[in-house]
């Protein structure tokens, strides 16, 4: 069979990392080949490569057969490369349809842009994907989900013959991930090459014909995916078995209560929201999207504050209108969006773990003891597993599970007795998930009381000691460890004035 693409011996280099090692891909047309492994593997380094972002150091890249020079992305896209990226990339003071066909928009006389139609324009194409969307709305006023489509539809409207989908689905629901795969079902046939980056497993055997899988920055195999178990592309990823065992709930009858919120409530997001958290206990909270999960974390925290309701800390009512008066009372939050509220991307892993505890290593002065912090970051470094070539490295160049893992020794320097993990494991590979659970586990152990907020249900299952199920800004009950995803599912889709058996 022919190749759209053929990748032979890539290799990149970064400052203290070598990022990939001559690294062999190909693509075929009208095939969805998965690209997989862990964070840090080298997966979205070598489609940047092909997409244009990074140059490689070395080896070659052939289209059609032909070697290739692709200095920008604009080159790749002039080849009929596009890509979705994991991060998204809209401006959101823009229109979708301006976000589109910026750069290229239709042109009326003496160079007016002919709005009616770029909308037209932007309308056929979430016509073709089966999606609603004003093509006139501003982007702030999506949803991630919703901006997620719009990338989606900018990278159609490019006409690729070679798509790159970097965690497409890592923000949509059920029902917005149906609508995705019926379109790369459409394009496949069509005979567009697919290149789909994801640890969802269940996805790769849905929507994949080949998937090849990295580790280290380099090659390790490609099988046939309706031929291969997904245990063995998991050994593959990770280089070892990985157990799945069920959670072990411990007895806490005797615990002392940390945490107790009583009839929280804001505006239409949050409604009556009242439980209690024990030390040492992990208590997951589970909904659909809009079920006001992230909205409840936030106004605990202080970052949205609640407009009635009580918060009481180790029996104590407590007045968070801020996050830092919730850091004063104990309280620790790793945001489901870690780039933009968890971490200082341009600053180094050293800075960024002491971040929430610098007054402590500072004297009258002001004059921060680089050396203590120093000896403190490669702790934590050592004891989180932090892949990173040293405590200099800035953070923006780690992967995604070294970042959250950073984030994570933030919070434990500043020995927060309350943490609350918003999407722990987003865009984090099962290697890494893995490590993540254990270290909840451990914290959990050590006294510390866990709010795990998760959209994937597996996962909730398999952490919590209590489940709480949320629907449309209400609590709609919490059920017993171990309950199963169909409890799970019947609580979170109890709307109001529904009966749940």
């Amino acid at each position: 069979m022919s190749e759209l693409v053929r990748m032979q011996s890539v290799d990149k280099r970064f400052p203290g990392v070598h990022a990939l090692k001559a690294v062999d891909f190909d693509l075929r047309p009208g095939e969805v080949h998965a690209l997989m492994g862990e964070n840090g593997a080298g997966k979205s380094t070598l489609m940047k490569c092909l997409s244009g972002v990074y140059q490689p150091d070395g080896g070659r890249i052939l289209i059609d057969g032909a070697e290739v020079a692709l200095p920008t992305p604009k080159a790749a896209k002039d080849l009929g490369i596009g890509i979705i990226h994991q991060e998204l990339a809209l401006m959101r003071d823009l229109t979708v349809a301006q976000n589109i066909w910026i750069g290229r928009e239709p042109r009326l006389s003496f160079g007016r842009i002919d709005e009616a139609r770029q909308n037209a324009d932007a309308a056929a194409i979430f016509q073709a994907m089966n999606v609603a969307m004003d093509p006139r709305a501003p982007v702030s006023g999506l949803t991630i989900a919703r901006q997620q489509m719009v990338e989606i539809a900018k990278a159609l409207s490019y006409r690729s013959r070679v798509l790159i989908m970097d965690e497409p689905t890592a923000a949509l629901n059920d029902s917005e991930i149906a609508e995705l795969f019926t379109i790369i079902r459409k394009l496949r046939a069509e005979g567009v090459g697919i290149i789909y980056i994801s640890h969802k497993m269940d996805e790769i055997r849905q929507i994949s014909d080949r998937v090849t899988v990295m580790r280290d920055g380099a090659y390790v195999g490609t099988v046939e995916a309706a031929d291969t178990p997904i245990s063995a592309i998991i050994s593959m990823m990770v280089g070892r078995e990985l157990s799945d065992e069920a959670v072990r709930i411990p007895d806490l009858s005797g615990a002392e209560t940390a945490l107790e919120v009583r009839a929280l409530s804001r505006g239409r997001e949050l409604k009556e929201i009242s439980f209690s958290l024990k030390k040492g206990e992990i208590l997951g909270f589970a909904g659909l999207m809009g079920a006001g999960r992230t909205e409840l974390a936030r106004a605990i925290f202080g970052a949205e504050p609640p407009e009635r309701g009580e918060i009481r800390v180790h029996g104590k009512p407590v007045t968070i209108r801020t996050p830092s008066d919730a850091v004063r009372a104990g309280i620790g939050y790793l945001s489901e969006d870690r780039k933009h509220y968890g971490l200082a991307l341009g600053m180094d892993v050293r800075a960024n773990i002491a971040l929430a505890s610098l007054p402590r290593y500072a004297d009258r002065l002001g004059r921060i003891d680089e050396p203590q912090l120093a000896g403190i970051a490669r702790d934590y470094i050592a004891r989180l597993s932090i892949r990173t070539p040293d405590d200099r490295q800035e953070v923006r160049l780690l992967s995604g599970g070294n970042q959250q893992k950073v984030v994570i020794a933030k919070w434990l320097l500043r020995d927060c007795d309350i943490l609350i993990f918003d999407e722990p494991t987003r865009g984090i590979d099962v290697g890494a998930k893995a490590e993540i659970y254990r270290l909840l586990n451990d914290l959990a152990a050590a006294g510390k009381a866990i709010i795990v907020i998760s959209s994937e249900l597996p996962e909730v299952v398999r952490l919590s000691h209590r489940i709480a199920v949320m629907c449309e800004g209400r609590l709609t009950g919490i059920l017993p460890g171990g309950a199963s995803q169909e409890q799970i599912m019947a609580l979170a889709t109890a709307r109001e004035g529904m009966t749940v058996e």
